[in-house]
């Protein structure tokens, strides 16, 4: 009978420490990036048709918008082309930033974008710390 209850222990401490490894292991992945240069032909439509919509559909995805830069305001070029403007967002992982990329939300948004500016996007995979 003893064997049994040690067994039965054993499968249960297992199983929880399978869990928690797993758990760990997911929580150790480094985020991805998103990283955009914008070039903008009308900015106050820019500003008041897509930017909202736009923000609202990265949060409801899970994304974070981390940091907006408008040259020469919030944008200083250390060497290179300038670019107008750029934007970091961070995902927890390539296939959440590609979800909310290919998402009915973010295409009904960049429909309007593409009215009044153009877009380049690049992914960074993040580093482990």
């Amino acid at each position: 009978m003893k064997i049994r209850y040690a067994l039965a222990l054993a499968t249960v401490t297992f199983g929880l420490g399978a869990i928690a490894v797993q758990t760990l292991h997911a929580q150790s992945r480094p985020p991805v990036y998103l990283v955009g240069e914008v070039e903008v032909s009308n900015a106050e439509a820019y500003s008041k048709q897509y930017s909202p919509k736009v923000r609202d559909s990265v949060k409801a995805a899970g994304g974070r918008v981390i940091a907006l830069g408008a040259a020469p305001k919030t944008l200083t070029t250390l060497e290179g082309t300038p670019a107008k403007r750029v934007f970091i967002q961070v995902w927890d992982s390539r296939e959440q930033l590609q979800a909310w990329f290919d998402g009915d939300d973010y295409k009904a948004a960049r429909e309007i974008g593409d009215k009044y500016a153009t877009f380049r996007h690049f992914v960074v995979e993040g580093v482990p710390q």
